[in-house]
């Protein structure tokens, strides 16, 4: 069978001919083409197996090897590096000293005594559910439809009488040795079988070839999707019915960014400081999927909400239960002061009920309590938040939760939904090997937790600082005029750095409309900014005598108009996060210096300099910086200098404009030509985290002009 209504069949048999007899190759295939079904597992869920017959390295005797997706890694991604290969021998052998329950975590660090590919990941807690189950390939996922009924009351029922004895049932155990043994006593009672259900928790099926371990995970779901679906609305209308209803999609949106920024701020406000000691905190993200919202607007919400999830996987990276806002749909969020003393209460009794299930559910060698904000917020009638260290982590913990509500919208269909006892979810949330796994993680980056908004991104220098602040960890708002030039910049940024990495839009920033709307994208896409650089900008060389009233307009209206609006925007979010911020204007040394034929664009980049001077005065007080960034002569993909202000420059230096890049460096003290990223590197020097106690500040990165220097 390969038509299938509720999972892809996505295998092409030519692709897996290719790979000859290699099962290691076909395993990694295998894994992809699960792990791009999210209806089958989650980003970094479940895991895959094959054992093979390999060459022992010392002795040259065929060996049996199992090879099973590391600590860590992601199907949809996997690759042979992202597996560990272990001695199916020596795994065997672990049985003998397994001293029981109780020292469950020692054996992990022994399985690296069994590894057999000295290039192996670090073997993940799942190892032993594959290695005592017999089978060649073996697909442990965490599909909705199965955590469905194993996170049913009457689940073990349900799959007795729905797969007719085929599928084996163990009760919820955390993952680890006993579990795998439990996996092998389960075969062994019922050799016929072919998969597992481990109770609110996922699914083990098998095969002897690669494609017919493929397609029994695919019919195995399948029939439990169609199960649900058959029962859905029957007896009861899903989730209860609907108590109230979504506002329109473009009220919803906007709704949630005016909010956005407020919730990421309450957000970050705890005890506990976020990992490499940032300010900031986390970063948002923001869905309105109806599934979503079926379950935001139902009656049975404030049931099922608080019992929280069930799958591990899920819990991990939502956190047991949801913050529900008790706000109207079409509430007035405008007034982030009133709005702010309105939510905070709510925050504090979550952070109190997350302390309290600390407190109760600790062991004396428990790691100490995380943040206990929480990581999914639902607000009825508009949808959910949710908030992490992050992009991608805020991202994925929204689709977990997505897969939490078809687990919940499953089990009431058949049921009644149950979710794991809270000792139990203790148990895996502060389980000393996860919190290994935590220490481990890279140290974050200087800008790490912030979201940066950088107008004129698409080229030179603006987009020289985006890509300068991804590198360092930040997220980037990506914003031009031009808006085939922005597409190529979102292109390039999303091949070399990912989709979670940025965010864009094209905006006119002499228009506050279209500004209100870059932000609403920077809202909805990260929960606020951070950083804001005013780098758009526009240069006209004329005499005083031939410059026109519409060309001193534009340079005013692009560079110093635009500069306020734009900063105007960024302080009134900045001041709803509550944790200050960076303005960055990119000035010029025209600011300072008098040139010929330059009075408009001169005189314009003198009023940005005065500006950033008078809104550093003023915005102190709120914890924001703003600081200036004086280039000079930045030629290398400038979109300003492929028009008529080069030839303008060479015609008043005397020089043609190929040597306009020498002359501008001969005529400073390091003799030096500017780039985009030297610019870059000014702006970072601002933000990185050096010059938190430093505003009103210039920086010039022009080679060396005396006639620039400030003082």
């Amino acid at each position: 069978m390969t038509d299938y209504k509720y999972v892809s069949y996505l295998w092409d048999e030519a692709k897996a001919q290719s790979f000859g007899n290699d099962q290691v190759a076909l395993l990694i295939y295998r894994s992809n083409i699960l792990g791009a079904d999210l209806r089958l597992t989650n980003y970094g869920g479940g895991n895959t197996s094959c054992k093979t017959t390999e060459k022992h390295p010392l002795t040259g005797e065929p060996t049996e090897v199992m090879w099973v997706k590391g600590s860590g890694g992601d199907l949809g991604t996997l690759k042979k590096s992202g597996l560990a290969a272990l001695y199916m021998d020596r795994l065997n052998d672990l049985k003998k000293i397994y001293r029981g329950l109780q020292y469950e975590d020692e054996m992990v660090e022994l399985f690296n005594h069994c590894i057999y590919d000295l290039n192996s990941k670090a073997p993940s807690i799942d190892t032993p559910l594959h290695a005592f189950l017999p089978f060649k390939h073996i697909d442990h996922l965490h599909p909705d439809a199965l955590i469905a009924i194993a996170a049913s009351k009457e689940g073990k029922k349900i799959n007795q009488e729905l797969f007719e004895g085929k599928l084996g049932w163990v009760d919820w155990q955390r993952p680890g040795f006993d579990l795998g043994l439990k996996l092998a006593e389960c075969l062994a009672e019922s050799p016929d079988i072919k998969g597992i259900i481990l109770g609110q928790h996922g699914l083990f099926t098998w095969g002897d070839d690669c494609y017919s371990s493929y397609l029994n995970t695919l019919e195995v779901i399948e029939k439990a999707s169609e199960y649900l679906a058959s029962k859905e609305g029957k007896n009861r209308p899903v989730f209860g019915g609907i108590k109230l209803e979504s506002l329109p999609k473009a009220q919803r949106l906007s709704q949630a960014s005016k909010l956005a920024a407020t919730l990421r701020g309450l957000c970050s406000e705890s005890p506990i400081p976020p990992s490499g000691g940032q300010k900031g905190g986390v970063i948002g993200h923001f869905t309105d999927d109806e599934k979503v919202l079926q379950f935001i607007n139902s009656h049975d919400l404030d049931k099922l909400a608080p019992l929280g999830t069930s799958c591990p996987d899920h819990f991990l990276r939502t956190k047991i239960c949801p913050l529900v806002l008790e706000l109207a749909p079409d509430e007035d969020v405008t007034d982030y002061k009133k709005i702010k003393e309105k939510l905070t209460p709510a925050f504090e009794v979550y952070r109190k009920g997350y302390a309290t299930y600390y407190e109760n559910c600790k062991h004396p060698n428990s790691p100490a309590m995380r943040d206990p904000n929480p990581v999914v917020i639902l607000w009825k009638g508009v949808g959910m938040f949710t908030f992490a260290k992050d992009k991608q982590t805020a991202r994925v913990a929204s689709e977990f939760y997505i897969n939490a509500i078809n687990v919940m919208r499953g089990a009431e269909a058949v049921s009644s939904y149950i979710s794991l006892p809270l000792q139990e979810a203790f148990n895996i949330e502060y389980w000393l090997l996860e919190e290994a796994k935590l220490q481990r993680m890279p140290k974050e980056k200087p800008l790490s937790r912030k979201v940066a908004l950088i107008t004129g991104s698409a080229g030179g220098i603006g987009k020289a600082i985006a890509k300068k602040f991804v590198q360092e960890g930040a997220c980037v708002v990506l914003c031009d005029n031009d808006a085939d030039r922005l597409k190529s910049a979102t292109e390039e940024f999303n091949a070399t750095f990912g989709k979670d990495s940025f965010a864009g839009g094209v905006v006119d920033v002499t228009d506050n409309q279209s500004i209100g709307k870059l932000y609403e994208i920077a809202c909805l896409a990260f929960g606020g900014v951070d950083i804001v650089v005013n780098s758009a900008g526009i240069s006209i060389s004329r005499t005083i005598e031939d410059t026109k009233e519409s060309e001193w307009d534009l340079m005013y209206d692009i560079l110093v108009k635009g500069q306020f609006l734009i900063s105007q925007h960024a302080v009134e979010i900045m001041r709803k996060q509550g944790f200050g911020g960076d303005i960055v204007n990119i000035v010029s040394k025209n600011a300072l210096v008098s040139g010929p034929n330059n009075a408009g664009y001169g005189s314009a980049k003198a009023a940005q300099l005065h500006m950033s001077r008078l809104l550093a005065a003023e915005l102190g007080k709120d914890n924001i910086r703003v600081n200036s960034v004086n280039p000079d002569a930045v030629i290398a993909d400038s979109k300003i200098w492929a028009g008529a202000w080069a030839e303008g420059r060479a015609k008043a230096y005397g020089v043609a404009v190929e040597e306009l890049p020498k002359f501008y460096a001969s005529r400073t003290l390091l003799n030096e030509i500017i780039l985009p990223e030297d610019i870059a590197n000014g702006v970072f020097a601002c933000v990185g985290g050096l010059l938190n106690k430093s505003t009103g500040n210039v920086i010039n990165v022009d080679g060396g002009l005396a006639v620039a220097f400030v003082r």
